[in-house]
């Protein structure tokens, strides 16, 4: 996991040096569980739980009509769910916090004067850094447990509006729906996937190098 991290952090900061945008955002995640046992049975009643994302990076427009964007971030998100199995009188919480590094692509759907909306679309790799399971009473900690450990590929899709607010930055505000591709269980035959709505606001800035309106 560490390699990987290293990996994705020299990624960003080379491609820092030719993008001409930075992006920061912040919001709320409204994630849903899908969990299956060891016998593969799913756990049903589980309800979603309302939760926060934060996200920077870099932004660069990839055409000359600045039309399309490629998009590149690191990603701090929450995700949690509730649940019980009344055949055994049991409660389920699940609270985990992931860091990821994300790409992605904007295109420009259409603009109503300063309006801009945009068709998002992008793939993270995330990793588990914080994170516990409640059942009943008691509390477990889910950092090195094979079903959560691993590092999961979320892929997400959204649209956004983007607004100007002087010649250098602009606010936005945007939704997304992701959904786990895979969770390695390692030798656990445990399987667990994570689905997620996203709403969030934030803020891009032109970076000196950069001689975009918007």
């Amino acid at each position: 996991m560490k390699k990987q991290l290293l990996i994705s952090l020299i990624f960003l900061i080379s491609l820092s040096c030719y993008s001409q945008q930075l992006y920061m955002e912040y919001g709320s995640t409204v994630s849903s569980f899908d969990y299956e046992n060891s016998q593969g049975q799913p756990l049903d009643n589980l309800l979603s739980k309302s939760k926060s994302y934060f996200g920077m990076g870099y932004r660069h427009p990839i055409n000359n009509a600045k039309t399309l964007f490629l998009t590149a971030g690191a990603t701090y998100s929450s995700y949690g769910a509730v649940g019980s199995e009344p055949s055994v009188d049991n409660y389920f919480a699940w609270d985990v916090s992931y860091l990821g590094i994300k790409a992605g692509v904007d295109a420009k759907l259409f603009q109503l004067r300063d309006l801009t909306f945009f068709l998002n679309g992008s793939v993270a790799s995330e990793f588990l850094i914080r994170g516990n399971q409640t059942i009943n009473n008691d509390v477990f900690n889910l950092v090195g447990e094979d079903e959560f450990n691993n590092n999961i590929l979320f892929f997400r899709a959204g649209v956004s509006m983007q607004y100007p607010i002087s010649s250098s930055t602009a606010i936005f505000a945007g939704y997304t729906y992701g959904k786990s591709i895979l969770i390695s269980s390692g030798e656990s035959e445990e399987k667990l996937k994570l689905n997620a709505h996203q709403f969030g606001i934030g803020f891009i800035i032109n970076l000196p190098t950069c001689y975009c309106d918007f």
